[in-house]
C-alpha cells in the first residue's frame, strides 16, 4: 500500500514539474499577452462559477458535512466574480506604463523614463479548504490580469471540490494556461518547492513558514496569506446591540472559519453583562435553531472538530466560564454533522489554548479592559493580526486605535468587511502574511515592474566618463550640497 501511495505521490510531482515547464515554455513563447487574451482568461472563470455555481455549492456541502449553500454563494460564488469582473473592467487602465521623471537636465533634453508591467510568468496558488472556490478564483483575478499562467494546488481537505475545479479548469483552459494539481500533503510539500515565478500560499501561519522556506530554494517571491487572532475592540461609545449582530454574524459565517473572523472581544469594563446578553440575542435572531438548520455550517472535519472541543475544555479545566449561545437549547451531543453552537470563553487567562493560537472555529473569548491604552496594548503586545475591529463613534479613540496598532487591515463598525472592497489591498503583517492582493494591487503584486529608460541622442554625458578631468569634478561638486 505504502509502495503505491509512493508511486502515486512520485507520478503527481512528476506531472507538475512537466506542466510547469509547458506553462513557462508557453509563457516565452508567446511574450507579453494583450488586454484581449487576459480578458478572455478572465471571462472564461466567471462563465465557469456561473455555469457551475450549483455543482460547486454542492461540492463544498459534501467536503463539510455541510455547508449553508446560500452562504458558499455569497462568500465563494459571488464574492470570485465579483473580484473578477472588476479586474476586467480595469484591465487596461492597469496595463498601460507609467511614466515617470527623468532626471535634471536629461529630461528637459528629451530623455523619458517610464515603468512597464510584465507578468512575471508562471504563479503557483496553494488554496485553503475554508473557502476553497473563493480562495482560488479571487486570486486568479490579479493572477490573470497580469498576463500569468497559473498553476494551482487546492487543499486535500476539500477533495470533491478539488476534483470538480480540477476538471472545470481542465475544461475551460489548456494546461499551458491553468491546471490544477490535487493531491495530500506530499503534493503540497512539493508543490511549493517548484521554482515559480511567484508563489501565494493562503493558510496557517504554522505552513506558511515551511512554504517560504521552500521557496527560499529557487528565491521564488512569495505572497503569504495568513491569519492570526484578530480582535475586536468594543468602545464605551459603541451601539452594544449593532455590534454584537455584526460580531456574531462574522463569528458564525462559515462556523467560524475564517482566517479574518474576530478572534477575541476587548470590551470596556462593566459592559460584560449588557455584552453577553446583546451577544445572546444576536444569535437567536440569525440562527433561532442551529443543529438542522441549512443556514449553519459544520466544522470541517473530525480533528478541527475534536481541537475546538478541547480548547474549550482546556479553558473551562482553568477556571474559565463558557456560556453556549444555544437558542434551541439543541442536543449537540447527538447529531449527522459536525455543528458546534457558538460557545463565549469569559475572562480567559493567557496560559490558556484559546488565547494562543487562532481559534478558526465558532468559540469567542472576552476579555475586559480599563482604558482604551490598555487594550491597545494588550494588542501591541501580541503578533501583529490580519484584522482589527473597532465599534464605537469616538472619533479620537479611533484615530488612536488606527495610528497606534499594526494589522493587515482594519473594519470600523463592523468585522471582516475590508476584504469585501475590490479596491483595497487583502494582506497580513509579520505572522500574518506578507504582500497582499486584490483590484489593483494584485495586479501589481503579480506583474512585473520593469523600469525603462530612453537617453537622448546628444552625447552630453561624455564628460562624466574617464579619463575625468575638471570639468567632471566641477559637475559632481555642484550635485555634492546639502
Amino acid at each position: 500500500m505504502n509502495i503505491a501511495v509512493d508511486l502515486q505521490a512520485q507520478q503527481g510531482m512528476a506531472r507538475m514539474q512537466e506542466i510547469l515547464a509547458r506553462q513557462r515554455g508557453a509563457a516565452l513563447a508567446d511574450g507579453m499577452p494583450s488586454a484581449q487574451i487576459r480578458s478572455d482568461r478572465l471571462q472564461r472563470c466567471i462563465d465557469l462559477l456561473v455555469q457551475h455555481d450549483n455543482a460547486l455549492c454542492d461540492a463544498m456541502a459534501a467536503d463539510f458535512g455541510w455547508r449553508s449553500k446560500d452562504a458558499s454563494r455569497l462568500g465563494d460564488i459571488a464574492a470570485s466574480i465579483g473580484a473578477l469582473k472588476h479586474a476586467r473592467s480595469q484591465l487596461t487602465r492597469w496595463m498601460r506604463p507609467q511614466t515617470r521623471r527623468a532626471e535634471f537636465p536629461l529630461g528637459l533634453l528629451g530623455a523619458r523614463a517610464q515603468v512597464k508591467f510584465q507578468p512575471k510568468g508562471v504563479v503557483g496558488l496553494i488554496s485553503p479548504w475554508n473557502f476553497p472556490v473563493q480562495l482560488t478564483f479571487g486570486p486568479l483575478a490579479g493572477v490573470l490580469a497580469a498576463g500569468n499562467r497559473a498553476l494551482i494546488k487546492p487543499s486535500e481537505f476539500t477533495p470533491q471540490t478539488s476534483a470538480l475545479m480540477q476538471s472545470l479548469i481542465a475544461a475551460a483552459f489548456a494546461e499551458e494556461e491553468m491546471a490544477v494539481i490535487t493531491g495530500g500533503p506530499e503534493i503540497g510539500a512539493a508543490f511549493a518547492g517548484l521554482p515559480f515565478d511567484h508563489l501565494l500560499f493562503t493558510g496557517a501561519t504554522s505552513v506558511g513558514r515551511h512554504v517560504m522556506r521552500a521557496a527560499a530554494e529557487h528565491l521564488t517571491p512569495v505572497t503569504l496569506e495568513l491569519g492570526g487572532k484578530s480582535p475586536v475592540l468594543i468602545g464605551r461609545s459603541a451601539n452594544l446591540e449593532q455590534a454584537a449582530l455584526r460580531i456574531m454574524a462574522g463569528k458564525t459565517l462559515n462556523a467560524g472559519q475564517i482566517c479574518l473572523a474576530p478572534d477575541y472581544v476587548l470590551a470596556p469594563q462593566g459592559s460584560e453583562a449588557n455584552l453577553i446578553a446583546a451577544l445572546r440575542g444576536a444569535t437567536a435572531k440569525l440562527f433561532p435553531t442551529m443543529k438542522d438548520n441549512p443556514d449553519y455550517t459544520s466544522v470541517i472535519n473530525q480533528r478541527h472538530y475534536e481541537r475546538l472541543n478541547a480548547l474549550v475544555a482546556d479553558a473551562e479545566a482553568k477556571g474559565a466560564k463558557i456560556e453556549r449561545l444555544n437558542p434551541a437549547g439543541e442536543d449537540f451531543s447527538q447529531q449527522e454533522h459536525r455543528r458546534m453552537e457558538p460557545i463565549l470563553v469569559l475572562n480567559p487567562s493567557e496560559d490558556m489554548k484559546v488565547m494562543q493560537d487562532e481559534i478558526f472555529g465558532p468559540i469567542l473569548p472576552i476579555k475586559t479592559y480599563a482604558s482604551v491604552g490598555e487594550a491597545i496594548g494588550y494588542i501591541n503586545a501580541h503578533p501583529r493580526p490580519l484584522g482589527l475591529y473597532y465599534f464605537g463613534s469616538d472619533a479620537a479613540e479611533e484615530a488612536q486605535i488606527l495610528d497606534t496598532t499594526t494589522s493587515g487591515g482594519v473594519t470600523i463598525n463592523d468585522v471582516v468587511f475590508h476584504v469585501a472592497q475590490e479596491d483595497l489591498p487583502f494582506g497580513g503583517v509579520g505572522p500574518s502574511g506578507m504582500g497582499a492582493y486584490h483590484g489593483h494591487d494584485g495586479f501589481m503584486e503579480f506583474s512585473h515592474k520593469k523600469a525603462v529608460y530612453r537617453q537622448i541622442g546628444a552625447d552630453l554625458l561624455a564628460v562624466t566618463r574617464p579619463p575625468y578631468g575638471a570639468q567632471f569634478r566641477k559637475l559632481i561638486s555642484g550635485r555634492i550640497t546639502k
